[in-house]
């Protein structure tokens, strides 16, 4: 490894680390504040506009170059919904920490490889290897367990949690996507669709949770309204943190390699809560989490040979060669291995059946048949082979030819 990939690699972790812990924090704490206000829209919000407010002053310490202005159909049918997606993810999100413990809501979104699987394959066309689709039994049967054996199972928090994971992974791929077409750095498409998304919301959340809180006396009146509004400031930062950090690692690695890095945060949201907040869990409860885990892990190690298949592949592709295609050349039969087409295949028919080999060909598929000699030699079984493209003498003292076909992707 030289000493680029190993700062890369460096930098990658460091990053993860970060991200884990800011998550982890955030989940924490949004839990322990939803039990004296339990309006997750308000929490939602909150962090929305701690967002848009320090994320300005993050990018112009960053330095971050302004992205290109938009085009009007691209912001309707891509920065639009990435908006509101955004904002019903993470009020998702919080009903499912408010409605259930934070361990069941992640184990729950364990299951973000499945979706991503699933949605990468609907709209990008993506086919995985059979040890990846394998790998996803365990997360479901995992999650199936911890659901039957949850102690604070709630319906609404199970579909909230479902929802929120579905909605993220529907985030990643087209995030990705859209980092692509626009080439914005990825902290200005993050404060982009943080503040569109709050400017949108804001109207809705005043109409709906701020009366709501308003009316609400026992809050009011219980003594902790300035730790609680402090408390949603610490979570606000930690939120921002995390998404900051999610759009870097995004920006970094591929959407799957995202989904993996992601479920890998669950463990860690998981461990922390069930430390720190202590909430009761069933030895069956701690087993499907186990499952649904180890399911994570597999799911990692078979995408890993997947790419390392597909880079071997693409950097050494299986090639068959002779150097004597004169005596082949009456019979149509070359298969080429990379594309498992061969001469005979609408290739070689149109040329001259007495010495095919010998003849400049190209196709419009992208074929290419490199000719054997120099075009100036009136007849090519009589030239010297100096004048033969690859060619070497026999024992009979008359040239063996060689040849290329080359398929031009």
């Amino acid at each position: 490894m030289d000493g680029k990939v190993y700062f890369q690699c460096m930098k990658l972790s460091i990053i993860c680390i970060l991200w884990y812990l800011s998550s982890t924090t955030d989940n924490i704490l949004g839990k322990i504040i939803m039990t004296e206000l339990p309006y997750p829209m308000t929490v939602t919000m909150t962090h929305l506009v701690t967002a848009s407010i320090f994320l300005g002053q993050i990018k112009s310490f960053l330095n971050v170059p302004k992205g290109k202005p938009i085009d009007k159909k691209y912001f309707y049918i891509m920065i639009l919904p990435l908006a509101l997606g955004k904002f019903i993810s993470s009020v998702s999100s919080y009903v499912s920490i408010w409605k259930v413990s934070v361990s069941y809501a992640h184990t729950v979104k364990a299951t973000l490889p499945l979706f991503t699987v699933c949605l990468a394959r609907l709209i990008l066309g993506e086919k995985q290897t059979w040890p990846v689709y394998f790998t996803l039994i365990p997360i479901i049967v995992g999650v199936t367990i911890a659901t039957a054996t949850e102690l604070s199972f709630d319906k609404i928090g199970l579909t909230s949690s479902v929802v929120a994971t579905f909605c993220f992974s529907l985030q990643t791929i087209f995030t990705k996507k859209c980092l692509k077409d626009t080439g914005y750095h990825h902290l200005e498409l993050l404060t982009f669709i943080t503040r569109l998304s709050a400017s949108m919301f804001i109207p809705v959340w005043f109409l709906y949770d701020f009366i709501k809180i308003y009316q609400d006396t026992k809050f009011l009146e219980n003594g902790k309204v300035g730790q609680t509004i402090f408390m949603l400031l610490c979570a606000g930062l930690c939120n921002m943190m995390h998404n900051v950090l999610a759009f870097s690692v995004l920006a970094i690695v591929s959407p799957l390699s995202y989904a993996v890095a992601n479920a890998t945060k669950r463990i860690a949201i998981i461990g922390g809560s069930l430390i720190i907040l202590q909430n009761p869990v069933g030895p069956m409860n701690i087993l499907g989490m186990l499952i649904a885990i180890l399911g994570v892990l597999a799911y990692n190690k078979a995408k890993y040979d997947q790419h390392q298949a597909e880079k071997i592949k693409e950097v050494l592709p299986f090639t068959r060669s002779t150097s004597e295609l004169k005596q082949l050349s009456s019979v149509f039969g070359l298969p080429h291995s990379k594309s498992d087409l061969n001469f005979s295949n609408g290739h070689i028919e149109q040329l001259s059946h007495k010495s095919p080999l010998l003849q400049e060909y190209e196709a419009l598929n992208g074929f290419q048949l490199i000719p054997l000699t120099d075009h100036s030699a009136p007849d090519v079984m009589n030239v010297k082979p100096s004048l033969v493209r690859g060619a070497t003498v026999s024992s009979t003292g008359r040239p063996t030819l060689h040849s290329r076909a080359v398929f031009h992707v």
